[in-house]
């Protein structure tokens, strides 16, 4: 059974143990606070021997003498929310819920999981109600005993305060914090209670560089931040691609691509062969992802493209043909995709892109100015754009002229996402030159989205026909695609018109 996801948002308080909870209820919009509940939590936290997923920002725990008794994992924070799952408590202390554990698979890998910490906290809880008596938000007092496992050889004791949302806003939190601090509490200075009983064993996270720093840095500082975050998005893309979550397989290609592009772009910054082995493995990574996504793109696309044909040119079983074809298609890429991620080898690619955005191994060229060296850099993937578009012009109507334009998009994609990694030094000149790229990338995805609908449609209408079935339907269908694919080529050439590749130079500098 899939774990059960929620979006919590709350705030916690560090807060003296002799100061009283102030009154909460006034003439606004919290009306009355219900009668205190008092709770006996008992929760055991599950980590790496390393601490992988509390340095991730991730609590693992399984807890009883709530409501809401059971495995949880605390997905990393986002201002005041974050997301949680739960799974039932089962029979079982000690064994995590294959589904949850799904969930942070890319921070654990083949790792075990073991006990790091025992929290206890009696919990007074009140909620806050509106005149209707809706609940708008829970607060909680807690007194909290945390002991480091194995051994129990710290322990240390707290209260806190917690706020969560139920029905109420972020305004209403606003106004909660002010009566709590002027009451004498002050914002947590931790992120969660599992991180302020780790104190001591967890090493502060390396401080996210400012927007200031980025643009006086080095290329490499630059780089390192780009990394840094599409690591932690491929991260999370694996949970949901393991969940089974809608879209995941796609955001987790778009992520294998996105870091694969920098490592390229940037490759002249680094010692010769230092990035062979990670570009291989990534674009293994992508290939692999690339079925189930590709079969779903062009079932949704097809089955589009049905629903607009009149009911009376829409002859034979069509819809389920291409539903039956491209949705078993889509679950074997899905199945593959789960097999290579279960693999080893995938396992030591996320250990290996790790350890590499710790120590770029940069030359002195990656040490240099980020707003002299990058500049340059988009200028080589601008020119390879160009050249690409060259070739389209070289070439013929037919295959060989798809395979350019198709090459013309992998290029425009890599310029798009080079000057991503440049906005922090060149900011809306950056920006621009990835927004024109991306338009490129667009239309020539159109036309390659055509290129594979017309050889789906071409192979099924040739298959019909020799079963003695109707292709009519089919045939139709392909000569829709084939005036789609000339007006991408159309809007194709209107996109590099607008992109202006000549000026790249002077727009970036450097």
């Amino acid at each position: 059974m899939a774990p059960e996801r929620h979006r919590e948002v709350e705030r916690k308080y560090d807060v003296d143990p002799r100061t009283p909870l102030p009154p909460l209820s006034d003439e606004g919009r919290v009306a009355s606070v219900g009668e205190a509940v008092e709770l006996a939590l008992e929760a055991t936290y599950f980590d790496t021997a390393d601490l992988a997923l509390a340095r991730g920002g991730v609590t693992l725990r399984r807890r009883t003498g709530g409501t809401d008794d059971g495995w949880h994992v605390k997905l990393p924070r986002s201002g005041d929310s974050r997301t949680e799952l739960h799974a039932p408590l089962g029979s079982a202390d000690e064994t995590v819920p294959k589904d949850l554990l799904a969930s942070v698979r890319a921070l654990v890998r083949d790792r075990p999981l073991v006990p790091v910490v025992r929290l206890s906290t009696r919990r007074t809880e009140h909620a806050l109600r509106d005149e209707a008596g809706a609940v708008l938000a829970l607060v909680c007092d807690d007194q909290v005993r945390a002991e480091q496992l194995p051994g129990a050889d710290e322990v240390h004791e707290w209260r806190e305060w917690e706020v969560e949302l139920v029905a109420g806003d972020e305004l209403l939190l606003d106004e909660i914090e002010e009566r709590l601090r002027e009451a004498g509490a002050e914002p947590a200075a931790t992120a969660s209670k599992l991180a302020r009983a780790l104190a001591g064993r967890l090493r502060p996270p390396r401080p996210e560089p400012s927007a200031k720093s980025l643009r006086r840095g080095t290329a490499a500082e630059v780089l390192r931040a780009h990394l840094t975050e599409h690591i932690t998005r491929l991260h999370t893309q694996d949970g949901r691609v393991r969940s089974g979550e809608p879209g995941a397989v796609h955001k987790m290609r778009i992520e294998a691509r996105r870091l694969r592009t920098a490592l390229k772009t940037c490759r002249p910054l680094f010692h010769d062969g230092a990035t062979d082995t990670l570009d291989d493995e990534l674009r293994r990574l992508g290939r692999v992802l690339s079925g189930a996504r590709d079969a779903q793109v062009l079932r949704e696309r097809l089955r589009g493209l049905v629903a607009t044909q009149p009911p009376e040119l829409v002859m034979g079983p069509v819809g389920v043909l291409i539903d039956d074809e491209l949705s078993a298609a889509e679950q074997v890429g899905r199945a593959k995709a789960l097999e290579a991620m279960a693999d080893t080898r995938y396992l030591r690619l996320l250990d290996d892109l790790d350890a590499f955005v710790v120590d770029l191994p940069v030359t002195e060229r990656g040490d240099g100015p980020a707003r002299d060296v990058l500049p340059r850099l988009l200028r080589r993937d601008a020119k390879r754009l160009e050249r690409a578009v060259q070739r389209v012009r070289q070439v013929e109507a037919g295959e060989a002229r798809d395979a350019a334009l198709h090459e013309a998009r992998k290029k425009a994609k890599r310029l798009r996402y080079a000057a991503e990694l440049a906005v922090p030094v060149s900011g809306k000149r950056a920006t621009k030159l990835a927004s024109s790229a991306k338009e490129v990338q667009r239309v020539l995805g159109e036309h390659q989205d055509t290129v594979m609908s017309r050889a789906f449609l071409r192979e099924h209408g040739a298959r019909c026909h020799a079963d003695g079935l109707n292709g009519f339907t089919l045939g139709r269908l392909h000569a829709i695609e084939e005036a789609r694919a000339e007006d991408a080529t159309k809007d194709f050439a209107e996109a590099w018109a607008d992109l202006d590749i000549s000026q790249v130079r002077k727009r970036l500098g450097g």
